[in-house]
């Protein structure tokens, strides 16, 4: 974070900006601030804040708000702190010991369906888009290498799970498990390790939470389990795991290690997936609205800035990111990825300009469609037991993913000239839903407004009335 100096002077901005709105309120104003933001109405509630965050890149748009002073412009004192893990970042976010943080997409409707801690968690902000890989092993990467077809000398991707399905039989066949790591039941990676091993016939295991069986591995030809990001390269190094899909920095440091190899990134597996959300508790939301405002219009500010000026904003991000008390990666690490380039291999370095999206194609925008797809990867591996009809999906969608809070912001941002309204969706006329989606490796397209007709089209996973027996 900020040296103490900075510190100092941030908070003596703050309080001659709290000074000023006191003073312009006792005299019946409407008092401008030297940035233009009208400071008379929507007062913060609640001015210090604590959210937390995961050591990963895509929780860049909370450190950029912090280290651009855009949590200050709207009245805030933030403090942000790494968690352990997810499960202890959603458990302090529930019982208040967090203001809100950087999670996984799937936490706030897992938690909000009752899939491991019960609670009211909604979000009104897309942190990012695409940003995982799955990194096998360096042994079962030198097995599939042998199968694939080549073009000058370089492997041809997108590499599909057909050509890890006959390095699982080879285990099989010898007694030995295959496994996998991925960071939380209810993870984008997850579901989108799953998606890729189904996708090439390898069945990834169904969970059973009425029979109490949450392993998430009945019938699976792969066996996953969870490991904390920052320790998936050690452990593979170990033995442990023989592959994991996580986000970055953690592929890349595996093939700066010499460890691994990242054979698909979550871009070739689903163009353009949300990624993290900014999540608060439904209590917190309700009992401090303006501060929610206040936060989300300084976390758009901050997505905007890291898809703007060019390379230089990723680098200078990049940097701010390597710092230990934030993701304490190496910057050349982390820039691998942030600045448009990604390596697989060692020395195979090929363009990604989208391998991470903070603010174009709206990734900021809070999709039902999003929230929708998720349930159905929930459905499909067992974590919702029994059929839900599609007036269910859209239903919990609703009351979790929050785009009316996000247009709210936007609309002030807008109105203070530090945003134009075309940088946004058309709030008149928006649904919530994006058009029917076909960058998926499997081919299938998604439509969100039809989320059992979307079940009933893989051939692997439930559908319908099953149930994992």
């Amino acid at each position: 974070m900020r040296s103490d100096s900075d510190t100092g002077c941030a908070t003596r901005r703050l309080f001659m900006k709290r000074f000023l709105l006191g003073l312009g309120l006792g005299l019946g104003l409407s008092l401008h601030m030297a940035d233009g933001s009208l400071a008379a109405a929507g007062k913060p509630e609640k001015e210090n804040l604590k959210f937390g965050f995961i050591k990963l890149t895509d929780m860049a748009p909370l450190a950029i708000a912090y280290e651009k002073g855009y949590f200050e412009d709207e009245g805030l004192y933030v403090t942000l702190e790494p968690q352990a893990n997810w499960k202890v970042l959603l458990d302090r976010v529930i019982d208040g010991e967090l203001d809100g943080a950087h999670m996984l997409a799937g936490q706030p409707l897992g938690a909000t369906i009752g899939f491991g801690t019960k609670a009211n968690v909604i979000t009104a902000f897309s942190m990012d888009l695409n940003g995982n890989g799955v990194t096998v092993s360096n042994d079962v990467w030198e097995q599939m290498k042998k199968q694939l077809p080549q073009e000058n000398g370089k492997p041809v991707h997108p590499i599909k799970a057909d050509y890890l399905k006959p390095v699982i039989k080879k285990y099989r066949d010898e007694g030995k498990p295959f496994r996998m790591g991925m960071v939380f039941p209810v993870s984008t990676h997850n579901y989108e390790l799953r998606y890729w091993l189904a996708a090439g016939g390898i069945h990834p295991g169904y969970y059973a939470p009425l029979k109490g069986d949450i392993t998430g591995q009945i019938g699976a030809e792969a066996l996953l389990s969870v490991t904390p990001p920052p320790q998936m390269p050690a452990t593979l190094e170990a033995g442990t795991i023989d592959g994991y899909c996580v986000g970055e920095p953690w592929n890349q440091q595996a093939v700066f290690k010499g460890i691994g190899v990242p054979v698909i990134t979550d871009y070739e597996i689903w163009k353009d997936n949300p990624e993290k959300v900014f999540g608060v508790s439904a209590d917190w939301a309700n009992k401090y609205p303006n501060t929610h405002k206040a936060v989300l219009k300084a976390l758009i500010r901050a997505a905007m800035w890291l898809d703007s000026g060019g390379l230089e904003n990723r680098k200078e991000a990049a940097k701010i990111l390597s710092r230990p008390e934030y993701v304490g990666a190496d910057y050349e690490v982390i820039a691998n990825s942030m600045t448009g380039t990604f390596e697989y291999e060692k020395g195979d370095t090929r363009s990604v300009p989208d391998f991470n999206v903070f603010f174009r194609y709206n990734a900021t925008y809070p999709y039902y469609s999003d929230a929708v797809w998720y349930l159905t990867q929930m459905r499909r591996w067992g974590q919702i037991p029994e059929a839900k009809p599609d007036g269910w999906y859209l239903e919990m969608a609703k009351q979790v993913y929050r785009p009316d809070l996000y247009a709210a912001a936007a609309k002030e941002l807008i109105a203070e000239g530090k945003a134009k309204a075309g940088d946004f969706p058309d709030f008149s006329a928006e649904t919530g839903f994006r058009p029917p989606q076909s960058g998926f490796i499997d081919g299938l397209v998604y439509d969100g407004t039809k989320p059992n007709d979307y079940l009933a089209k893989f051939p692997i996973g439930l559908k319908g009335d099953e149930v994992v027996k």
